[in-house]
């Protein structure tokens, strides 16, 4: 259903249910995740009823730490909004007990909350499952610290408490502080997957906070420090480059993590239940993924998927062959990825799919002018790399082609230019991926 379509139900379901002067619960409420709650969340929910209403929206504290209400008026009726950014896991919690219409989430739902919630609605069904924005989890130090960048390998054993001075990996002879987010977060969830990998454990001195903002605040402050947050807090510290296994050191940047090269990049959610949410829940869902929503996402400090074309800058580490095959193009910001096995899209694709065609004909161009490149994790057998490498590029083209675009050129480059560590999940989900490039 169009947001046009939503919006109307919207007008109707204020006017039917909301009559001024009566005391009820809030009209619609996001619980979850600090990273996009303290500012993601209320940003596009402003945005959105502002565009619902044409009216000024008042944010006002609950007096409960990290929650804030978003309150307007249309036509006489009061509309408010909760946004209760206590952890991840506490958003799931909310939406198991019926408190929460959305779940603001910093990882993925995980197999038991699926399960949990499988007799309301399948959590990971396109329905309930909305990829909002990109966000590349920054390791943080001290602006002063000269040290540029750490494999994972390295940062899991600092985190660990294995390597616990500075001078171990090219820095100052200065004991290490570490600093991480709570076990309510989705970004204590990401980081443990991401690095700590189930290899190691976080070291019982680390300092532990609610806040990424605050988090960053101290790291700033703290010649000793390191720790992890979203990459719209990273505030006034350093940000540190990360190698994973084979591939090149990358800071976080615009296009590494929009295309989610860089190694810990993730991906920020929000959950529903399916269609069978209210309306209002439905049309903010549409407003947050539009064009508009989207370009909330980059004035919030987060990543926006709104596709956008760079100039490729190739390291010694591309091949020749590579070069000379894009030479012509460049590269769209949206590498399309998969869910099962190795040829079927996920959530985020399909709806990148309509993003492109969208930037199609913004920019005057067609899909003659895309060149779709397909990559497989590391195989064993080079000729099986190259089949599941055009396989992916084909699966790419033939969804494309079902949306009315045509694309003409695609190929395979088998399991060469990994971007994450062969073997690990992480990795490999990273290195299968079909990158989109588009003619100059």
């Amino acid at each position: 259903m169009s947001f046009i379509c939503r919006y109307l139900l919207c007008r109707l379901w204020l006017t039917l249910t909301i009559l001024p002067g009566l005391v009820s619960a809030h009209d619609l409420e996001i619980h979850g995740s600090n990273t996009i709650g303290a500012t993601l969340a209320p940003m596009l929910m402003t945005g959105f009823l502002e565009q619902l209403t044409g009216e000024a929206v008042t944010a006002t504290a609950t007096g409960n730490e990290n929650e804030t209400v978003l309150s307007v008026t249309d036509k006489a009726t009061p509309l408010t909004v909760l946004v209760a950014a206590h952890g991840t896991s506490t958003g799931f919690t909310s939406m198991v007990s019926n408190r929460a219409d959305i779940w603001a989430a910093s990882r993925r739902v995980k197999a038991s909350e699926v399960t949990a919630m499988a007799a309301r609605a399948d959590m990971v069904h396109a329905d309930s499952e909305h990829v909002i924005a990109i966000d590349g989890l920054a390791i943080l130090v001290h602006p002063s610290n000269p040290v540029e960048q750490l494999s994972i390998e390295s940062l899991a054993k600092i985190f660990a408490g294995e390597i616990i001075n500075w001078s171990s990996v090219g820095g100052p002879d200065r004991a290490i502080t570490v600093y991480a987010r709570d076990d309510r977060s989705g970004t204590w969830d990401t980081f443990k997957e991401l690095v700590l990998a189930g290899a190691y454990t976080l070291t019982d001195r680390a300092l532990r906070y609610e806040s990424n903002d605050q988090l960053s605040a101290d790291v700033s402050q703290d010649p000793a420090a390191i720790g992890f947050a979203g990459f719209a807090s990273a505030g006034t510290s350093k940000l540190l480059a990360i190698a994973d296994g084979n591939a090149a050191a990358l800071k976080p940047s615009k296009l590494s993590v929009a295309t989610e090269d860089y190694a810990l990049s993730r991906r920020l959610y929000f959950y529903t239940t399916g269609n069978t949410g209210k309306p209002l829940t439905q049309a903010f869902i549409e407003f947050a993924q539009s064009p508009a929503g989207q370009d909330i996402v980059a004035k919030s400090g987060f990543f926006s998927q709104n596709p956008f074309a760079v100039d490729p800058v190739h390291d010694a580490s591309v091949p020749d062959t590579f070069k000379r095959l894009t030479e012509r193009y460049q590269r769209l910001s949206v590498n399309i990825r998969f869910a099962e096995g190795r040829t079927k899209l996920d959530n985020k694709a399909n709806r990148d799919l309509l993003r492109i065609q969208a930037y199609l004909k913004e920019t005057g161009k067609t899909g003659r002018d895309l060149m779709l490149i397909g990559f497989a994790d590391q195989q064993g057998d080079e000729l099986q790399a190259q089949m599941i490498s055009e396989l992916r590029a084909l699966s790419a083209s033939k969804a494309l082609r079902e949306l009315g675009t045509k694309v003409q050129g695609r190929t395979g480059y088998g399991h060469y230019m990994p971007v994450g560590s062969a073997g690990g999940e992480a990795g490999t989900k990273r290195n299968g991926r079909v990158e989109v490039w588009v003619r100059r």
